[in-house]
């Protein structure tokens, strides 16, 4: 899943793909590393993060959504926890709704249920405004998460959401401390008990940058060891910014969990 922010503000990508041309160029060249879904997102959930309204969340998604799926016939996941963004999702040819709040909005579950598309559900504590300000968990992190994933999956198959529609992720940076994160990813496969999809998000973020001393520009080699070990416990889908050497290195990842490999063009499934 290739990252596409169409926002000024998000922490590794703000404001280089705000203009269609841009994004779609953007897009265009993470298809061509191998990446089987673009994420496009128009709200940013970084630390500190200013909220924006639905409006102009749509205002910046729906064009590029459109180009994409129109130009491109790319396979397109929205990342959004606003109901009138869910809402026209589909009708702009999206084919996933990933939210990181958990259609915990006012409005967002009936939206994304409405909507009849996938939906990945996040772990995550607080808002973007403060959610690192000292966040703390009463039980191990990895219990808390399949906890609060349990518990969110309920709630959308009581309200008509199908569990066939779901995915979750455990929300890598979203109210944990350096130390949550790491025992996170170590003991991640224990997400396998939900028995859904799960889709994981690491790249370039401040965990690599606190364990490795590293800037954002300089994250990927952390990044792709992070990819690798998410894959060996159980990730399906990982969201990534540089989709080239993640391919590699999923590619090389699987092909040893598999003892086995495929030709790179043969094994796309492989590639998102």
């Amino acid at each position: 899943m290739g990252v596409l922010n169409v926002t000024p503000d998000s922490f590794s990508d703000g404001g280089q793909h705000v203009a269609l041309d841009d994004a779609l160029r953007r897009a265009e060249q993470m298809l061509a590393e191998g990446a089987s879904i673009i994420d496009v997102g128009g709200e940013s959930t970084r630390p500190g993060a200013t909220p924006v309204s639905g409006q102009q969340e749509l205002d910046r998604v729906a064009p590029v959504v459109e180009t994409l799926v129109h130009e491109l016939d790319a396979l397109v996941s929205v990342d959004t926890s606003c109901p009138v963004v869910m809402r026209e999702a589909g009708s702009l040819g999206a084919g996933m709704i990933n939210d990181v709040r958990s259609l915990e909005r006012d409005g967002a579950l009936a939206a994304a249920t409405g909507s009849g598309l996938p939906v990945c559900l996040m772990h995550r504590q607080g808002e973007p405004q403060n959610m690192q300000q000292s966040p703390a968990y009463e039980k191990p992190i990895e219990e808390a998460v399949v906890e609060y994933l349990a518990a969110r999956v309920a709630e959308c198959e009581a309200a008509g959401l199908r569990r066939h529609r779901l995915l979750v992720d455990p929300g890598f940076g979203f109210g944990k401390t350096v130390e949550h994160n790491l025992r996170l990813l170590n003991q991640m496969d224990v997400l396998q008990s939900l028995a859904l999809p799960v889709l994981v998000g690491m790249s370039r973020k401040s965990m690599i940058g606190k364990v490795l001393g590293r800037s954002v520009d300089e994250r990927l080699a952390g990044g792709l060891a992070l990819a690798a070990m998410a894959v060996e416990r159980g990730a399906s889908i990982v969201r990534v910014h540089d989709v080239g050497s993640t391919v590699d290195a999923v590619n090389m990842a699987w092909a040893v969990l598999q003892e086995g490999c495929e030709p790179a063009a043969n094994n796309k499934e492989n590639n998102a």
